[in-house]
C-alpha cells in the first residue's frame, strides 16, 4: 500500500495525522488554532477528482449536511478546495469512534444495544422528514461524539456518511447498485426498482440483527423468501423479533413506511414508547475504552464508501499510457480526435474492472484536461469503455444511472456516428456548469459500452457533440 505523506495544511487547518483512506477519499485529522478544535478533512481521491458526477456526490453530501443542521447528523463546518482542484469538506470530529469498531471488540450488552437502535432509528426519522433516503445505513455509519465536558460518559449518537443519500424524487428514479451487501434491501439489487425510506428500514433492522440477534452473523447479503426467524440474545423484549422481522422483510410494501414509526414500534415491543427519546445517549462503552483497530477505515469519521459502480473517472498522470498523434490520442484500444487547442491525458477506468480484474482505459481531453473537472469554466470530455458494463446493461440503462439531481434532462436522442448507435441525455443545470451531456453506445461488435461525458464549450451545438463522438474510435 502507498504510503501517504500528511499534507501541513488544508485550509486554515493544521494536519496532525491521518485517519483513514476510503475508495473515494481520504480522511485527515486537522486542527483550528482559533478555536482550539479538531475537525475531519475529507478530501476527494485524486483518481476520482476528473469525474463531474462524483464531484457532484461528494459536494452534495455537504450540502446536505449542511442544509439539515441536525444534532442527531454528522455536522459541516465548511468546504473548500486544493490548490489541484480537489474539492474538501471539513466535518465534526467523531471522537469516540464508529459502531463498526465497538461491535469488533464484543457484543455491546443487549439493553443498551436496544436503546442504541432507537436512537439510530430517530437519526434516520430526520433523514426522511426532510424528504432524503440514507441507503447505506451499516454499523461503520453510526459514529459516536463526546456530548461534552459536563456529561464526560454521555455521547451523542450520530448518522454520518450521506455519500449514497438522495433526495427521494431523485431516488425514486436511481437505478444504481448502492448499498452494502448484508445490509442493503433487495430492491436495491434490481436495476428497475424504487428506492425510498422502506430501504432504509430494511438497513435499520438488519441493524437490529446485528445488535440484538442470538446469532448476527446469520446475516445474508441476498435474504432467502421468507426470512428466517429472528432469535433474539438474552435480555431483549421477545416483541422485538417481530418488529425486526417486519423491518427485514423481502417486499418493501411488507414493511413499516418510515424510521419513525419503525422507532414507535420498537418502542412498544420494548416497552419503552412513553420514554421520551434523547439525543444523547448513555455510553455503549462497558468498562475502559477499547483500543482501536490498527488499520480502521476511516475511524472516528463519516466514513466513505462505493457511491456507485457506475461512477467513473480517468487517473491523472496517465499520460505514460497514452500517446499524441497531430490531433488524435490514443490510450490502449481507445483513439479520439482532439478539437482544436486541446489535449488529452488518462489511462484506467478508475473503479471500474474487467472480466480479467484489471482497469478498464479511459481518458480526460479538454483545453487543460487536469482542471476540467475543477473549472466549471472550461469545456471538456471523459470518454470510457467498459466489456463489464456492457454484460450488465444497455446504453440507455446505463445513462439512467446517471441522472444529475439539480439539473434537468431533455429527452433522450440517438445519433448513430462511426458505426456506434449512440443514446445521448442533455443536462441543463441552474449552478455550476449551464450544461452536461451522458452519452453511450455499444462497440459495434457489442462487446463493450462505450461512454462519454461531455462539458461543451459555451454556445455550441449538437453538431458539437456529435462531432466530438464521431471521432471517437475503439481498436
Amino acid at each position: 500500500m502507498t504510503r501517504l505523506t500528511a499534507p501541513q495544511r488544508i485550509g486554515s487547518y493544521t494536519i496532525e495525522r491521518l485517519l483513514g483512506v476510503g475508495s473515494f477519499a481520504t480522511v485527515w485529522l486537522g486542527y483550528d488554532a482559533v478555536l482550539d478544535a479538531r475537525v475531519a478533512i475529507k478530501v476527494l481521491a485524486e483518481n476520482w477528482s476528473h469525474d463531474l458526477r462524483v464531484r457532484e456526490r461528494f459536494l452534495d453530501e455537504a450540502r446536505l449536511l449542511r442544509r439539515l443542521e441536525h444534532e442527531r447528523l454528522i455536522r459541516v463546518h465548511t468546504v473548500g478546495e486544493l490548490p489541484d482542484g480537489r474539492p474538501y469538506a471539513v466535518l465534526a470530529w467523531a471522537d469516540r469512534g464508529s459502531l463498526r469498531d465497538r461491535l469488533a471488540h464484543g457484543e455491546i450488552p443487549a439493553p443498551t444495544a436496544l436503546r442504541l437502535l432507537g436512537e439510530v432509528c430517530a437519526g434516520v426519522a430526520v433523514l426522511h422528514r426532510h424528504g432524503v433516503v440514507h441507503r447505506d445505513l451499516t454499523p461503520g455509519n453510526v459514529l459516536f461524539r463526546s456530548a461534552g465536558p459536563d456529561a464526560p460518559d454521555a455521547e451523542q449518537v450520530l448518522i454520518a456518511d450521506l455519500g449514497l443519500a438522495k433526495a427521494l424524487a431523485a431516488a425514486s428514479g436511481l437505478t444504481a447498485r448502492a448499498g452494502t451487501p448484508g445490509y442493503m434491501a433487495p430492491e436495491q439489487d434490481d436495476p428497475g426498482a424504487v428506492v425510498d425510506t422502506r430501504a432504509d428500514v430494511y438497513g435499520l433492522g438488519r441493524l437490529g440483527v446485528r445488535l440484538l440477534a442470538a446469532d448476527p452473523s446469520g446475516a445474508h447479503p441476498h435474504p432467502p423468501r421468507p426470512a428466517p426467524q429472528i432469535r433474539l440474545r438474552d435480555g431483549v423484549p421477545p416483541g422485538v423479533a417481530a418488529v425486526l422481522a417486519r423491518a427485514t422483510a423481502y417486499h418493501p410494501g411488507d414493511r413499516y413506511p418510515d424510521a419513525a414509526v419503525l422507532h414507535a414500534a420498537l418502542a412498544r415491543a420494548s416497552g419503552s414508547a412513553r420514554r421520551p427519546a434523547s439525543p444523547v445517549a448513555a455510553s455503549t462503552r462497558q468498562g475502559p475504552p477499547p483500543r482501536r483497530p490498527r488499520r480502521s477505515l476511516l475511524t472516528g469519521v463519516a466514513v466513505v464508501v462505493a457511491v456507485a459502480l457506475s461512477q467513473v473517472a480517468a487517473e491523472p498522470g496517465g499520460t505514460g499510457s497514452g500517446r499524441s498523434a497531430g490531433d488524435a490520442y490514443t490510450t490502449g484500444p481507445l483513439t479520439v480526435a482532439l478539437p482544436p487547442g486541446w489535449s488529452a491525458t488518462g489511462a484506467t477506468w478508475a473503479g471500474q474492472y474487467g472480466p480479467d480484474g484489471e482497469p478498464e482505459p479511459a481518458l480526460v481531453m479538454s483545453p487543460r484536461p487536469r482542471r476540467w473537472a475543477a473549472d466549471p469554466q472550461l469545456p471538456g470530455a471523459f470518454v470510457g469503455l467498459s466489456a463489464a458494463t456492457a454484460a450488465r446493461t444497455t446504453p440507455a440503462g446505463f445513462l439512467a444511472e446517471r441522472t444529475h439531481g439539480d439539473c434537468a434532462p431533455a429527452p433522450a436522442r440517438t445519433t448513430r456516428q462511426a458505426g456506434v448507435e449512440w443514446t445521448v441525455v442533455l443536462y441543463a443545470c441552474d449552478q455550476g456548469r449551464p450544461r452536461i451531456v451522458e452519452s453511450a453506445g455499444r462497440h459495434p461488435d457489442g462487446s463493450a459500452l462505450v461512454y462519454v461525458q461531455i462539458a461543451p464549450p459555451v454556445g455550441s451545438g449538437p453538431e458539437f457533440v456529435d462531432t466530438l463522438l464521431a471521432g471517437v474510435r475503439v481498436r
